[in-house]
């Protein structure tokens, strides 16, 4: 069988005759990360991304095939993802809002903070137009008394009618 990639990074360490704190050294990686990485251990990593940059930069002072070396860990590292991740909780279906939820789980809390304050200043700028609006396009006579018409007593002047 083919050896893991962590099998292949120690024996290519030990036969270049490098100790761990040399490689810790040249590489910027804490001792145990390395350790890690040569029991093909990757929990101690937050993240994929970590483990593949290290691996990268390992194989490439170790001067081992790096594209191999990338292509065995990604198949490696599928295995590992397929044993550890848990069943489903239940058999449902994900809703709409099931996805809706995971989505806005994924936002920085900076950015959901700033898309909120945006959304609540556009609110607070509508009421206000929206108030002036209707404060501007109320009619200015509505406060007025009604008018009442009061014709001349006596009749007063009237106009000639005109001749033909």
């Amino acid at each position: 069988a083919m050896p893991t990639v962590a099998e292949q990074l120690r024996q290519a360490r030990e036969a270049r005759g490098l100790s761990l704190h040399q490689v810790a050294d040249i590489l910027k990686i804490r001792t145990d990360h390395l350790q890690a990485l040569e029991a093909g251990d990757y929990k101690p990593f937050s993240a994929p991304v970590y483990v593949k940059g290290f691996v990268r930069a390992y194989s490439k002072l170790l001067k081992l095939d790096v594209g191999q070396m990338m292509i065995a860990l990604d198949g490696e590292m599928g295995q590992i993802k397929k044993l550890s991740e848990p069943p489903p909780l239940t058999d449902q279906p994900r809703t709409i809002l099931d996805f809706l939820m995971y989505q806005l789980s994924k936002l920085k809390l900076r950015n959901v903070a700033i898309g909120l304050s945006a959304i609540v200043l556009l609110v607070v700028v509508l009421v206000i137009v929206s108030v002036w609006r209707s404060h501007h396009a109320a009619d200015p006579l509505k406060n007025l008394p009604p008018a009442v018409y009061r014709g001349k007593a006596g009749g007063g002047d009237t106009l000639p009618v005109p001749k033909r």
